[in-house]
């Protein structure tokens, strides 16, 4: 159990900081954001400060115990943004190459996916023993 809860907060931590640092910007709406949103992606600027919003919610959901649904849905969306930011960056013409470190996100909200799961199957086969 212990191993499992560790892995997991270590996975979940590194995908929450990911998420963290990639909604900053966005909500605020950084020049930056404005650069490779709106002006290289083509998407209207609009767009920034909700996928900023969003991904905020989904890491606090993520971080708040005893809310799975919640956790199912923000895993899921963290899914849908990586998916859409490497598609529209290979629809625009960027090398394929570009896209590749999206992997990483990808890997850390898997494992924290199969950890989380883990860890309540873990919780429930001790809390059936008691």
């Amino acid at each position: 159990m212990k191993k499992t809860k560790i892995i997991y907060w270590i996975l979940t931590g590194l995908l929450v900081v990911l998420m963290l640092f990639s909604s900053i910007p966005n909500i605020i709406i950084t020049q930056q954001s404005i650069d490779i949103v709106s002006k290289h992606l083509g998407y209207p600027v609009y767009l920034i400060p909700f996928l900023g919003v969003a991904k905020l919610l989904g890491v606090i959901a993520i971080l708040i115990p005893g809310v799975n649904r919640l956790k199912e849905w923000a895993y899921a969306g963290f899914v849908f943004d990586l998916i859409g930011a490497g598609y529209s960056s290979i629809a625009v013409g960027d090398p394929v190459v570009n896209s590749l470190p999206l992997l990483i996100g990808f890997a850390l909200i898997f494992g924290s996916y199969i950890y989380h799961h883990k860890k309540l199957a873990l919780s429930a086969n001790t809390s059936i023993k008691k």
